[in-house]
């Protein structure tokens, strides 16, 4: 049985196995998932996710930084606005994620959306999900657009 390594940041040959031939080696890098992190969700939103699911399942939200924004985030194709229609679409289309729905619509606000773009996505959506799903995703964001006014006017 071999023990574990602690990942570095990037992983790179020198540090882990290099892929088989033939298969590319994929981005791992912690750091770069921190600061995307910190780009895209607010301090309320990081505050409410990543301490809660580290006293639940110690190292996920680690791994989810790690894997997730400090990997499959920094591959090229597609921009930040891009993939979070994708995260939007995808949300609403499973449907009882609500958390997770609320967190991407405040990120889809930092990365550029408007308002009326993130209601829209849900609108198109509706013939492909189903008026409920988007029924439902809707009411997430009329939340989301409501508590979002009412820190704003609180800090006014």
């Amino acid at each position: 049985m071999t023990t574990p390594t602690t990942p570095t940041t990037p992983t790179t040959p020198a540090t882990a196995a290099a892929p088989p031939a033939g298969l590319t080696e994929a981005v791992l890098d912690r750091a770069a998932g921190h600061r995307l992190l910190d780009e895209l969700q607010d301090r309320p939103t990081r505050e409410a996710t990543l301490p809660g699911l580290e006293r639940i399942a110690p190292g996920f939200p680690d791994w989810i930084v790690t894997s997730l924004f400090g990997g499959t985030y920094q591959r090229p194709g597609l921009d930040l606005r891009d993939r979070q229609l994708l995260n939007l679409a995808t949300l609403g289309t499973l449907g009882g994620v609500d958390p997770q729905l609320t967190g991407h619509i405040r990120s889809s606000l930092r990365v550029g959306l408007t308002r009326e773009q993130i209601v829209e996505v849900f609108v198109h959506l509706a013939p492909y999900i189903g008026t409920p799903k988007a029924l439902a995703a809707l009411r997430v964001v009329a939340a989301t657009f409501q508590a979002l006014d009412e820190q704003d006017e609180a800090a006014r």
